[in-house]
């Protein structure tokens, strides 16, 4: 069952990668939008900022949303807690100095 669901989550990781470069990639583009609005100017500028700021914007906001709870849900299949004080990497380096210091 453990098995199964690293498995599932690891795809999941893999879908939320290539999700949120995507995301990144866009948010970029509308940075390059802008740039080029701010080259052209007069009213072709404005339609150009309004067509990013009223379209482009919500998607990516709601699509990064669901991209990060997607994320957190997979990090819970996989068991990893990240949102917790105490992580197994931090519990790892202390075990780590212990055994060192002995």
């Amino acid at each position: 069952m453990k098995e199964t669901l690293k498995k599932i989550a690891d795809v999941c990781k893999l879908i939320f990668g290539y999700g949120i470069m995507i995301v990144l990639f866009a948010g970029g583009l509308t940075f390059f939008g802008y740039l080029a609005a701010l080259i052209i100017g007069g009213e072709t500028a404005t339609a150009i900022c309004t067509f990013i700021y009223k379209q482009i914007v919500p998607v990516m906001i709601i699509v990064t949303t669901c991209l990060i709870l997607f994320g957190l849900l997979c990090m819970y299949l996989a068991g990893e807690k990240a949102l917790v004080p105490h992580s197994k990497k931090k519990k790892a380096e202390q075990t780590h100095t212990e055994q060192t210091t002995d």
